[in-house]
């Protein structure tokens, strides 16, 4: 089992930065890709980003030039850490993110941090 835990979203006006966080626990070492995705109110959730664990990357069209995915693989320690940095954020960036990452069999889901972005 994985567990992911997301944290860094709040409110921020229109043109300013997030950076979101999601820290894993459990067997970890059985995770392939993550990735970040959002979800607004009354539409669908839809993929932000994504990266393989080899570091490739793959952005949604709304996120190309604004937002960076990375992961810090600390396996040594027993620690993954997920992260978004979101710039020059929109009123339309405005949702729920989520956190997810894929085991051998399985996908895994945090609770969500919501982001909100004011004009």
């Amino acid at each position: 089992q994985v567990q992911l835990v997301e944290s860094g979203g709040g409110l921020v006006q229109a043109g300013g930065s997030l950076r979101l966080s999601c820290a894993a626990s459990g067997n970890i070492f059985s995770i392939n890709a993550m990735g970040w995705y959002r979800q607004a109110p009354g539409k669908q959730r839809e993929l932000v980003a994504a990266i393989t664990s080899g570091g490739n990357t793959n952005y949604a069209d709304s996120a190309k030039g604004r937002f960076i995915i990375s992961r810090d693989n600390a396996k040594n320690t027993g620690s993954l850490q997920l992260y978004l940095q979101m710039n020059s954020l929109k009123p339309e960036d405005t949702a729920v993110f989520f956190c997810n990452a894929f085991g051998p069999r399985d996908v895994y889901w945090g609770q969500g941090t919501q982001v909100t972005v004011s004009s």
